[in-house]
């Protein structure tokens, strides 16, 4: 496990625009914690880092939204999936497919629908402290060991 504090806005989407400078396609970043915790906050850094310039927005009511840059960015919202079996998750959103499309899946309220996540995944818990947000980095499987390992180094 890894973990950053961030004392502001600026500094998460920082940390996310480091993270998608190793990202190669085919990630899953699942985004567990409270309204207001940084989840949106941390997709618009990921996003500025895969260099879209559109305005990211949670896709509450959609569900799902894609954008264009260095790879594709497909932003889940799973927080209406809630209670919902991994095979209806499937049926709602096609994760699979999004998948194998070549980009990266990221997944708000990730821990809403745990029964239809992936086995090999990265994990980032959200949590306020007194003075921003910590961020801890949960990597499932050898590929996302290595991507943390890559962020550790600084770059």
């Amino acid at each position: 496990m890894l973990s950053f504090e961030t004392k502001s806005e600026a500094e998460t989407k920082g940390l996310a625009r480091k993270l998608a400078q190793h990202l190669v396609g085919r990630e899953i970043i699942c985004l567990i914690g409270e309204l207001g915790s940084g989840k949106t906050t941390f997709v618009q850094g990921l996003a500025e880092g895969l260099g879209i310039m559109l305005p990211i927005v949670s896709p509450t009511f959609t569900l799902v939204r894609e954008y264009f840059g260095r790879l594709p960015l497909f932003h889940v919202d799973a927080y209406r999936l809630s209670g919902l079996t991994p095979d209806e998750v499937q049926q709602q959103i096609g994760l699979w497919e999004y998948i194998e499309r070549g980009g990266v899946v990221v997944i708000e309220w990730a821990d809403l629908i745990a029964g239809a996540l992936p086995p090999e995944r990265l994990d980032v818990l959200f949590s306020h402290t007194s003075d921003g947000r910590l961020l801890k980095f949960e990597p499932h499987g050898q590929v996302y060991e290595q991507l943390l390992a890559r962020l550790a180094e600084g770059g």
